[in-house]
């Protein structure tokens, strides 16, 4: 009886698995303005560029990379929700749409992430080694963002 259960119970796991994969994810990306991209309209060095581009820009940028694994719901599910959760938390690449009051906070949370090391997100680093920052890289990151601020509240 219990064998027939469990019988049971995997196949209707097995069936509802199957079916979530017939649900599709967004994986269009909004266009991308380069006069609105923080790479593209602030001085930030070359290696600082392929930094956030490779450790950032996933999830907060219109640049979004969808790698094989975006295909296989459930962890499709959670991909596009980091993505749509990071872009609405800071978007790179409408950074100069913000007001300067929001660049100016973003700024500070940027480089408060980057010291504490709470971004990226562990998650992110694991399947994506290249966005493992160093302490030097997130020092050199961290300056990089303190400059633009520093440039932002000279502009005020």
């Amino acid at each position: 009886m219990k064998k027939r259960v469990l019988k049971i119970a995997g196949l209707i796991l097995l069936a509802v698995f199957l079916a979530i994969q017939f649900i599709p994810i967004n994986k269009v990306n909004p266009p991308v303005d380069e006069s609105l991209n923080l790479v593209s309209t602030e001085i930030i060095s070359p290696e600082a560029q392929e930094l956030l581009k490779n450790a950032c820009y996933d999830c907060h940028s219109n640049e979004s990379k969808y790698p094989w694994y975006s295909n296989v719901a459930p962890v499709s599910f959670v991909l596009e929700n980091h993505i749509v959760e990071g872009r609405e938390e800071l978007n790179f690449s409408e950074y100069q749409s913000y007001t300067a009051k929001r660049k100016d906070h973003k700024l500070e949370e940027v480089i408060e992430a980057l010291n504490d090391g709470w971004m990226p997100l562990d998650e992110y680093v694991w399947l994506h080694g290249e966005a493992d920052l160093t302490k030097e890289q997130r020092t050199m990151l961290a300056q990089e963002f303190t400059a633009i601020r520093e440039k932002l509240a000279y502009k005020k």
